[in-house]
């Protein structure tokens, strides 16, 4: 199962100094190269051949560089608008259609086979590496066996390493070649080396799985992860509609999916004011940035672009870019002006929702899943619009109940 993809769009994202209680904590224990002699012999025992152990491991040294990479990570720190303002650009919808051009008998051929369409394999590209313009520079087993001993995350890493020698044995590519970003990832789709070696499909017939330098290969193994999390072949992913302001919000969460024909009962429309079909397709209503920013439905195939990267900000801006290269208009902007709280006001915010209830877990200044969901019970109990978002209004009521209050002097004095 993919985690959060570690390295995606790396530079775009406004970066913060928060670092986990464990990365501040933890301590690296016994030698390198003593556990990298212990990976060595359990790559052995898991059928890695002698000479794939010896040509990817034989003098890998320690990169503390990639640790401090590692440690420094932030968060998404943009709106789902500044965030897709700058990322679905006319650059790549205009590049990204004249590639679903050019490729085009190959994306039909894909899409006949995994039911993925052209413009959610390119949308992606896109915005991963810039179409294959933003390189890799990283030696991926020196990174992988860096963060693999490293004490932060050695449970995902050390896994992502044996598969990287997998991918190594099964001839797909040299130690050499395994060049990508900091984290391991690989390819201008940014395979992690799990998902590449589960994954990958040989889709130009040369005997080798090459996510790197091979179009047909990237394209067509991305669209088999995704059929292999379940997309649904002809299916949407994602769609603008307008909503009334008497809408039921607490039905705006992507847990609850509903048939399309109640959003419609209930007043929602087309983005061209349009009716929406009254059928029986079930969606969920996004607010990215709540009731007064723009609204989507989201489809069962939208699931797959969380699967990609569990940040919300991320995976609707890609679903979004996805549309656009289909032929939807432009996002509309909303109804009212949206203030996103800043890095230290969501870490205020989770420690106000932790202190009053509603939220079980890290304080980690993300704007993630759990943090939405406990954010729409406070907003439930207090008497705001139950949309998930967490605005100035909401903050400061929660930090009114926190403030103590003045007991009346009884004596007059």
């Amino acid at each position: 199962m993919r985690k959060i993809r570690w390295a995606a769009v790396t530079g775009l994202l406004m970066i913060v100094a928060i670092r986990g209680s464990a990365a501040a904590t933890c301590q690296n224990n016994g030698s390198f190269s003593d556990w990298l002699g212990g990976v060595k012999q359990e790559a052995l025992s898991q059928a890695v051949t002698p000479e794939t152990v010896r040509a990817a491991l034989d003098g890998i040294t320690f990169n503390p560089a990639i640790v401090a990479l590692d440690r420094r990570q932030g968060v998404f720190q943009q709106s789902f608008l500044q965030f897709s303002d700058r990322m679905v650009n006319s650059n790549r919808l205009d590049k990204g259609a004249r590639l679903i051009q050019k490729h085009g008998t190959l994306f039909e051929r894909i899409e006949r086979e995994y039911g993925v369409p052209a413009p959610v394999l390119v949308a992606l590209w896109g915005l991963e590496s810039d179409f294959g313009l933003s390189g890799a520079k990283f030696q991926t087993l020196r990174a992988l066996a860096t963060l693999a001993y490293d004490c932060r995350r050695p449970s995902e890493f050390r896994p992502q390493l044996l598969d990287a020698l997998r991918v190594i044995d099964r001839g797909d590519l040299k130690p050499s070649e395994m060049v990508g970003e900091w984290a391991g990832e690989l390819g201008p789709m940014r395979f992690p080396p799990s998902d590449y070696y589960e994954f990958a499909v040989d889709y130009d017939g040369d005997g080798r799985r090459d996510l790197i330098n091979s179009v047909p290969d990237m394209l067509a193994s991305t669209a088999a992860l995704f059929a292999n999390w379940g997309w649904r072949r002809g299916e949407p992913w994602l769609q603008e509609v307008r909503v009334p302001l008497d809408l039921p919000w607490d039905q705006a969460d992507l847990s609850i999916q509903l048939p399309r024909s109640q959003w419609a009962q209930w007043g929602v429309r087309l983005v061209d004011n349009g009716r929406l079909p009254a059928d029986d397709l079930p969606a969920s209503l996004l607010l990215p940035m709540g009731y007064r920013g723009p609204t989507f439905l989201a489809y069962h195939n939208f699931r797959a672009y969380l699967r990609w990267n569990q940040a919300m900000v991320y995976s609707t801006t890609a679903a979004y870019l996805s549309t656009r290269l289909a032929g939807a208009p432009p996002v509309r902007r909303g109804s009212g002006a949206v203030v996103p709280l800043n890095s230290r006001q969501i870490m205020t915010l989770q420690q106000l929702l932790v202190k009053q209830g509603y939220l079980s877990g890290e304080v980690d200044g993300k704007l993630g899943r759990a943090t939405r969901a406990s954010v729409r019970s406070a907003q439930l109990a207090l008497g705001f619009p139950a949309d998930s978002y967490p605005t100035l209004e909401l903050f400061d009521q929660l930090q009114a109940k926190e403030r103590p209050t003045l007991k009346p002097n009884i004596d007059g004095r």
